[in-house]
């Protein structure tokens, strides 16, 4: 790593005030260019251990940067990973409030429940799908307590501003039909994204790294590098097979997963949501 101790603790508190105040942080990547991914990843992690310090949760963990169009636009080869809290998580249905987060963002991906525990550093998608007790029809909400673009140079964000970003983690609903790991070929589930009932995405879970439960394994490799481990019942968020619709209040989005069921979020104006 490259940043101290003290200054990790800086910026760690300055995401954290900038998801309260609902306000982006100029770039990590412009603020400290000499930054690394295992600075971003410990940014990451003390800003998250703040939360638990107040008693959240958490209940698993999400995979980004799944597919390969994503990865070439930031210019890496491998996806990242952010934590999954108790107070993301919301009903299939749910009311969300609009204003509780800066910029929301919702994609279609299929989250893994596990039975058992995983742990690195030679999982294997079998390893995966042995421990896992059922896969879910889902949907992630994304945010940025990072600028997207900076004002004033227009540049974009790399890839350590999305990792200390919590992976722009936001929240996540699971809903449809619930299956074994067994049940369908899990490579071809599909989705249709629909926005106020129109279709503005479709996408096949082959798009993520081949299969979903590669995306689970690479997880546990990578958090077994940072000594974690996933714990029996928490979900993995597998990584998005379409691209991020934009929220605004009134939007109703709904995953139609065919077989699988739909999922489904409203958001709506503050104070009558979530």
């Amino acid at each position: 790593m490259t940043l101290s101790p003290r200054l990790i603790g800086e910026l760690a508190s300055r995401l954290d005030e900038a998801e309260r105040t609902r306000t982006p942080m100029r770039q990590l990547s412009l603020l400290h260019p000499e930054m690394t991914v295992d600075d971003a990843y410990a940014v990451q992690k003390t800003w998250v251990d703040s939360k638990l310090s107040l008693g959240r949760r958490v209940i698993g963990r999400k995979v980004g940067l799944t597919s390969r169009a994503m990865q070439q636009s930031l210019g890496i080869a491998e996806p990242d990973y952010g934590a999954l809290l108790d107070d993301m998580l919301f009903a299939d249905g749910a009311d969300v409030a609009r204003d509780r987060f800066i910029r929301p963002r919702v994609e279609v991906e299929l989250a893994f429940v596990l039975a058992s525990p995983l742990q690195g550093p030679e999982c294997t998608m079998t390893d995966v799908l042995r421990a896992t007790e059922s896969v879910t029809p889902a949907m992630e909400i994304l945010d940025s307590r990072i600028e997207m673009a900076d004002p004033v140079t227009g540049h974009t964000r790399t890839i350590v501003d999305t990792i200390a970003d919590n992976a722009a983690d936001a929240g996540l609903v699971l809903g449809g039909r619930a299956v074994g790991p067994d049940a369908v070929d899990l490579r071809w589930v599909s989705a249709l994204l629909l926005r106020n009932d129109v279709i503005e995405e479709t996408g096949v879970s082959a798009a993520v790294l081949d299969h979903p439960a590669n995306s689970v394994a690479w997880l546990v490799n990578k958090l077994h590098s940072h000594s974690v481990a996933l714990e029996a019942g928490q979900v993995v968020m597998s990584g998005s097979f379409t691209r991020a619709l934009p929220a605004e209040s009134g939007d109703v989005f709904r995953a139609d997963f065919g077989p699988l069921g739909t999922v489904t979020v409203c958001f709506v104006e503050s104070g009558t949501g979530d």
